[in-house]
């Protein structure tokens, strides 16, 4: 993905996802956003086996809308886009998971772990 935005303010963070609305209502994510533009997420906690399979890290883009107000959004190798709206300010996320023959909004907070 050439000239794919990634700002400073997402680049190389932790940040992690409480979903209060949407298919993964009352689960928390982490989202990795590694320095070289692709992200992994993982429910705090779940671990991974020793010896399973590498973890899926997809390209990302992070664009800067506001003042402390970012649009992020990735598409995962299951097919499903992963689109929100990071508000560093009052640390809510809303916006969209969708796939190719669903789609829902979600909602939630978000906090920097790292």
């Amino acid at each position: 993905m050439a000239d794919v935005e990634r700002a400073d303010a997402v680049r190389g963070k932790t940040i992690r996802l409480k979903w209060s609305e949407g298919p993964t209502k009352g689960k928390t994510h982490e989202h990795v956003f590694h320095q070289d533009g692709t992200v992994e997420w993982h429910e705090p906690g779940a671990g991974q086996a020793k010896g399973g399979p590498a973890k899926e890290r997809p390209q990302y883009g992070a664009v800067k809308v506001a003042d402390e107000i970012y649009a992020v959004s990735y598409l995962a190798g299951s097919g499903f886009t992963l689109t929100v709206v990071l508000n560093f300010r009052d640390h809510r996320v809303v916006g969209f998971a969708s796939g190719a023959k669903e789609w829902f909004p979600v909602r939630g907070t978000l906090e920097v772990v790292k």
